[in-house]
């Protein structure tokens, strides 16, 4: 089998390939972003990738059977939600995130809690007794869970054909190289290389590989856009490493919706799933101020209710400043401009700082309202009622327009004992609120939301 070297270029955004350097990128238009790889290329006969790597044929769709897949139900209930309903076997699962916000320490604390299955753990980061102490940080042990410190996909692949593992997880794909690649780990063509060598595994042997990625400073994956395009699931862990709340989001899934979401909390024996996030997003303090509105938003499919916390007063320094966590900067000087403009509130010479409580961000238009509110409260310093929540986006001309789902927030925020609630006009369509413990209170403007809420 003869082997032939070459020299290319690679874009280190997209991983597009040119046999000469650009300086512009021909396809994700960056610039300076061409690095050159000494790629080897194998002339033999290609492995197919059927399960058990027998030869493939065409057959004819009405000829082939539609079966459900068989997944492996992971103990975490929050990772079966984001995965579709389990892990799929044969799959390829990427997790990304920031560096310390826990990928490693969820992935671990699911393997160690399955007792059924036998599982290789290569780790290209940490040594053995590094995962020993954070198994014991988890509290957990398993005998299941072999642990191997290895950065060549060949010997790990190795290892995987002497143990026969029932999942492989691989942390992480940016450390581990191909010996039939001369170029540096985490190089595009090495983390495209490993990739696709590891999914050939995965699809001949039927067993699902988690591969565990970083993100970069723009806060999407490292590394080649097409490692995206060969996995079968994209799951980001996002969250900010001051706050203890943790969101595991589904990018792609071949498997299941990509609208779903796991929330978690990070405690000192790792990370702990949230059910009912809601109750954990609202302040439990019994003193009423100024400034805070509770709003209902929807994250996937889930809805749940959270506080949007706003500060109005006079700018000291002449220059007003504008400071946001947790919500778009642009959308709120937008909210600002509205209410300047439409409702006759004089911002302009005001400092305006506004904070998503818990920590996340959020970017569903029907929290306008409640910021709207919130900023609100706090400049003519009155309290909102104990008990009032919104849903609502809200227009150039100061109107309250319709939200999707609406129904799902009413139901969520009367669950949670709310007695009034802030919807846009006309909403109410084929939904009876006789049923409901709280009251609905329809506006069609911003002033009226002002009206209901402070006279």
């Amino acid at each position: 089998m003869a082997q032939k070297v070459k020299t290319a270029w690679f874009c280190s955004e997209c991983g597009y390939e040119s046999p000469k350097w650009e300086g512009r990128c021909a396809s994700c238009g960056a610039w300076n972003t061409m690095v050159e790889e000494r790629v080897t290329t194998t002339k033999g006969v290609s492995r197919s990738l059927s399960p058990g790597g027998e030869k493939s044929r065409a057959r004819k769709i009405s000829e082939i059977e539609a079966g459900a897949e068989q997944r492996i139900h992971m103990p975490s209930e929050e990772l079966n939600r984001v995965l579709g309903g389990g892990l799929v076997t044969g799959s390829m699962v990427l997790i990304g995130g920031e560096p310390g916000i826990g990928k490693s320490t969820l992935v671990l604390q699911n393997l160690l809690a399955i007792k059924t299955k036998r599982i290789l753990y290569a780790s290209g980061e940490e040594s053995p007794s590094q995962l020993k102490m954070r198994a014991d940080r988890i509290g957990r042990q398993s005998d299941n869970c072999y642990i191997v410190t290895e950065t060549s996909l060949e010997r790990i692949l190795d290892h995987a054909s002497e143990l026969q593992p029932q999942l492989l997880i691989v942390d992480s794909i940016q450390t581990i190289a191909s010996e039939a690649i001369e170029s540096a780990a985490g190089s595009v063509s090495q983390v495209r290389e490993c990739a696709a060598q590891l999914l050939r595994y995965a699809k001949t042997t039927n067993v699902p590989v988690i591969l565990i990625g970083h993100i970069n400073k723009e806060g999407t994956l490292a590394g080649p856009k097409v490692l995206e395009h060969i996995v079968d699931v994209v799951l980001q862990f996002e969250g900010d490493r001051h706050y203890m709340y943790r969101i595991l989001r589904s990018i792609k899934n071949r498997f299941g919706s990509t609208s779903e979401i796991g929330i978690y909390e990070m405690v000192s024996r790792g990370l702990r799933e949230v059910t009912n996030p809601s109750e954990m997003l609202l302040s439990q303090s019994d003193e009423e101020l100024s400034g805070v509105a509770i709003g209902v938003m929807i994250d996937g499919i889930r809805p749940f209710l959270i506080e949007a916390q706003a500060l109005v007063s006079t700018a000291a320094y002449g220059t007003p400043q504008r400071a946001v966590t947790g919500f778009d900067p642009r959308r709120m000087n937008m909210l600002l401009a509205v209410l300047e403009k439409r409702v006759g509130f004089k911002l302009a010479q005001k400092d305006v700082f506004l904070n998503i409580a818990g920590g996340l961000r959020v970017n569903d238009p029907a929290l306008d309202l409640a910021v709207i509110c919130a900023i609100l409260s706090s400049n003519v310093d009155m309290v909102i009622p104990r008990g009032w929540c919104c849903a609502g986006e809200v227009g150039l001309s100061g109107e309250i327009r319709p939200v999707t789902r609406l129904e799902q927030r009413v139901l969520e925020a009367d669950k949670l004992g709310m007695t009034h609630m802030l919807i846009p006009r006309g909403c109410l369509k084929g939904f009876d609120p006789s049923r409901l413990h709280l009251q609905l209170i329809e506006v069609g403007k911003v002033e009226e939301a002002f009206r209901a809420l402070f006279s």
